[in-house]
């Protein structure tokens, strides 16, 4: 009874979070979300995007919808923020130390690939520049026999946003999901493992960049 209620609470607070970020950003950025029907309602899925800026978290909130609830993978660094940022991060996300990710950290982003129906990961872990995506996504989506869902976060104008004036207009499209398999007949058969999985994580953005 009353994990029932925590959960039903838990969406409620989600759905009007959802609301309040569309009303936001189509404000702000002009927003508008192309592909929402490659999301099937009976699909599981890793949601994989490319990280700009940390507005990319609300427009993927945004771009899914209220009855597609996202759980993000989180890096520890955003416990730091202000308290209303932690309190999201803490119920609807995943913590891990990125920079001493250890077994108990990969056993966290298991555990909430195999809970959630919709999980989102940034490969590149980092909103940093010219970083190469890392095979994370790859392992768990075969892990849980999830499919990957690429998420094309196309902004025109400066992004992140030039405060407190300068939005850009923002599309998300939200692609084909595909799985490792469509991703390792691509890949090459002879390679070490290491080169492969670089080889099916380029291709994998290859597919988020053309969502």
């Amino acid at each position: 009874m009353f994990r029932r209620l925590r959960t039903g609470l838990k969406n409620g607070i989600y759905s009007l979070v959802t609301w309040v970020c569309v009303a936001v950003l189509k404000l702000l950025f002009r927003f508008r979300v192309i592909g929402r029907e490659n999301l099937k309602r009976d699909g599981t899925y890793i949601a994989v995007a490319r990280h700009r800026s940390y507005w990319d978290i609300p427009l993927m909130v945004a771009a899914f919808g209220a009855r597609n609830r996202i759980h993000f993978i989180a890096r520890r660094g955003l416990m730091k923020g202000n308290p209303i940022a932690r309190l999201a991060v803490r119920a609807y996300a995943t913590i891990i130390d990125r920079e001493r990710f250890s077994k108990v950290d990969f056993r966290r982003v298991l555990e909430a690939c195999k809970r959630e129906r919709l999980v989102g990961l940034f490969p590149e872990g980092t909103t940093k520049r010219r970083v190469d995506a890392k095979g994370g996504a790859i392992r768990f989506a075969s892990l849980t026999n999830k499919l990957l869902l690429p998420v094309n976060i196309q902004p025109r104008g400066p992004y992140p946003p030039k405060y407190p004036f300068r939005y850009p207009k923002v599309t998300v499209s939200i692609g084909t999901a595909f799985s490792v398999g469509d991703l390792l007949a691509s890949a090459g058969g002879e390679e070490t493992r290491s080169d492969q999985v670089r080889r099916m994580s380029v291709r994998m953005m290859e597919r988020v960049d053309t969502a």
